[in-house]
């Protein structure tokens, strides 16, 4: 029943809110009584924590299975951003603006969860990329790294890009092409341009 509270816990503050759905909401949604979710999580900031905890454990277990199907480096970027655009609600930037803002405490633990995991990830893309003439010889790999994760979660910063003027999709895909183009060899281009229409 836990994993069941979870799965659903996840999928209604992704498409709802992290602030929006209640316990009764989620109650509801299941069929089950309030008390049965409180036999498994004390509080609602118990489950937020849990239920985020437990999407990162599954995001990551994906990001992983996709760095091992051999994909190049700029492909696997867009393997990637496509796996996360499906299993995050098209990345929808309201749930995590809900989250940052009414539960901090579980915002900063996931944050510092998703740089350690999305740092590594890209350090290995670098280096794979220059091994195969795709990225420069000359980049600062640790730099870029940083960049690249600050870049995609600033451009989900609702007061500098609002959702009525950028569409989120739109600005990752322009957001990619972005960092890839500012380390990318002739080679990378070409494997990019098609990537890009492919994407």
């Amino acid at each position: 029943m836990k994993e069941t509270i979870l799965q659903k816990a996840n999928e209604m503050y992704l498409n709802l809110g992290y602030k929006s759905v209640t316990m009764d909401d989620i109650a509801a949604e299941l069929g089950i009584s309030k008390k049965t979710i409180y036999q498994h999580f004390a509080n609602k900031n118990e489950l937020v924590e849990a239920s985020t905890l437990d999407l990162f454990y599954k995001i990551s277990a994906g990001i992983d299975s996709i760095t091992e199907m051999g994909y190049d480096a700029i492909e696997e970027i867009f393997m990637i951003r496509n796996f996360l655009k499906k299993n995050l609600n098209n990345e929808s930037t309201s749930p995590f603006y809900q989250l940052q803002k009414f539960f901090p405490k579980t915002f900063i633990c996931l944050r510092a969860r998703q740089f350690e995991k999305m740092h590594g990830c890209m350090i290995c893309n670098l280096h794979k990329g220059i091994a195969d003439g795709l990225y420069r010889q000359d980049i600062d790999i640790d730099f870029v790294s940083r960049i690249y994760f600050t870049g995609l979660t600033g451009i989900k910063d609702s007061d500098i890009f609002p959702s009525d003027a950028y569409e989120i999709n739109t600005v990752t895909k322009q957001y990619l092409e972005y960092h890839i183009r500012a380390i990318a060899t002739k080679k990378g281009l070409n494997i990019l341009t098609k990537s890009l229409s492919k994407y």
